[in-house]
């Protein structure tokens, strides 16, 4: 067996082992309510960090403002409960506008 393939089955067996775990130990291990609600609001934080990574940055430095632009678009039409289809062309579509007319 080469080193790659036992690499490979090591990782999948991890994970397997990892994604088992939550449902083997529901009902017997009880976190605290603080410790539940710090878990809610570090998901929370790691969704907003890798969005705001991703609409503000390219290439290690700021992407230009079409891109938050688009973003914070597409967040309001998000907020206003417009369908997923709309969300996505409205950002896009605002993003495309803007660089249309220059602005990076």
């Amino acid at each position: 067996m080469s080193p790659t393939v036992a690499v490979v089955l090591a990782l999948a067996l991890g994970t397997y082992a990892f994604r088992l775990t939550g449902p083997v130990l529901h009902g017997r291990v009880t976190l605290p309510a603080r410790v539940q609600g710090l878990l809610s609001a570090g998901a929370v934080v790691l969704l907003v960090a890798l969005l705001a990574t991703g609409a503000l940055t390219e290439g290690g430095g700021f992407s230009g403002w079409a891109r938050p632009v688009g973003v914070l678009v597409g967040v309001g039409l998000a907020w206003r409960r417009a369908p997923f289809v709309v969300v996505v062309l409205g950002a896009a579509g605002a993003t495309a506008v803007l660089r249309g007319l220059g602005v990076g």
